[in-house]
Formats: C-alpha cells, structure tokens, sequence
C-alpha cells in the first residue's frame, strides 16, 4: 500500500471492508475504530454502510485490495453516493494493483502496451470477457489476467488457455504470482504451453507475454525496443 493508505486507515473512525482484507491491515486500525466487515458479494452493501457513516461526519476508509479505482471498491462508493443524492467528500487512495505488483517479482514484462482482464463471470457475461480477450491476444498485448480461477470457477481460465493458443506461440513466457506481497507468495515463470500445470486461485495473477516478451536471466522482459549498443 501507499503511505497515504496507510495514514487514512490510521486515521478513520471507521473501517468498512471485505473481511480477508480488514484482516490484513488490522494492525493499523486505532483501537477506537469501528470495523464493519462482510463476505465477498457484499459490495453494494458495504459502500451503503460507509457513505451513511460518513453522513454521520465520521472519517470512514473503505479498504480494498491492491488499489480500491482497478476491481476495487471506488466504484461502488462513488455509485451509491449519486444514487443516494448525498455529497460526502469522497477520496479515492491508490495503492498498488496486482499487475504492477506482480510484474515487478516477474521482471520487467510489463514494458510495452499491456490490457488487464478479469475472467470472473459473476458481474460480467462470459461472452464479452471472451471477445475481449480474443481482441488482447490478437492484437498482440501482454495480458494481464486478474481472478483467474476459484474453486467453483475452473472453465474460464481453461477457455483462455484455449484462446491464447490459437494467437501467441506456445514457447511464450507466462508469469503466475500467487498471494503477492503477502505471506505466501510464489512466483513461476513459465509458457502458455505449460500455463495450465500450476495452482491458480484467486489471489493469483497471471502476466501472459507477447510477441516482444524473453526470459532474460530468469525474468520476464518484454522489449521496447531500445537499441542496445554492443559490447566492445
């Protein structure tokens, strides 16, 4: 997290968020603090309770993971307080996404044009996350897969697999970071061949290389296409 993220949780008097997340940042919540946690799918819910603690005129942090603006809570609270026709000041923290997260234990894989898909299907349909990732793999970014497999959820990475075969060299180097940051974390390099051989869950987050992307002394870098003088 940023350093302002962590002065606002110190500082709110109250905390709202999924309850693995208020877990994990519950050494920095002051002792007063009121913490309203709740189960994944409570989004709606959780946004509704904060933007009427803050009517209250209490300091209120909603917690996210990675940065609350990327699949985060951001949109939710700022969705609920227009419905609500209610004008708390409303800041949006950042932290750091998974992507960058992730792509900073693989190396360097995120240096050209790059586009991050979710394949969770809960709020969106699977037929626009496929076209979305055909067009991605097509037209040769780097993907950057965010919720990629739980475990009721096992076909749609399974259907991506199949997707990017069909675009991008079996031998393409692919990153999986399972719990990064976290107690946990696990780094792979390995292809889109072999993509499919390792736990995957969803706090994993899987960096699929393109057409510029080599494993340079163990990391994923993708080129940008400096040119490097020779040695002498």
């Amino acid at each position: 997290m940023t350093f302002k993220a962590k002065r606002e949780i110190e500082n709110a008097d109250v905390i709202v968020g999924y309850a693995t997340y208020v877990n994990l940042v519950r050494s920095l919540i002051k002792p007063t603090a009121e913490i309203i946690s709740g189960k994944m799918g409570d989004e709606v819910e959780r946004a509704e309770v904060a933007v009427k603690k803050a009517l209250e005129n209490k300091k209120v942090a909603v917690v996210s993971g990675g940065d609350a603006g990327i699949y985060g809570m951001a949109g939710p609270v700022l969705e609920v307080a227009e419905k609500e026709g209610v004008s708390v000041p409303i800041e949006i923290v950042p932290g750091v996404t998974a992507a960058t997260a992730a792509a900073a234990k693989l190396g360097a894989p995120l240096m050209g044009d790059f586009a991050a898909i979710s394949l969770s299907d809960l709020l969106t349909p699977w037929s626009k996350i496929e076209k979305r990732l055909k067009a991605a793999a097509e037209a040769d970014f780097v993907i950057v897969l965010y919720n990629p497999q739980s475990r009721s959820r096992k076909e749609p990475l399974v259907r991506a697999y199949e997707i990017l075969l069909k675009f991008r060299r079996p031998d393409t180097p692919v990153g999986i970071v399972r719990n990064v940051g976290r107690k946990g974390e696990h780094v792979v390099i390995t292809t889109v061949k072999e993509m499919l051989n390792y736990e995957v869950d969803m706090a994993t987050t899987i960096i699929v290389g393109n057409s510029s992307t080599r494993i340079l002394n163990q990391r994923m870098v993708t080129s940008r296409g400096y040119a490097l003088s020779e040695k002498t």
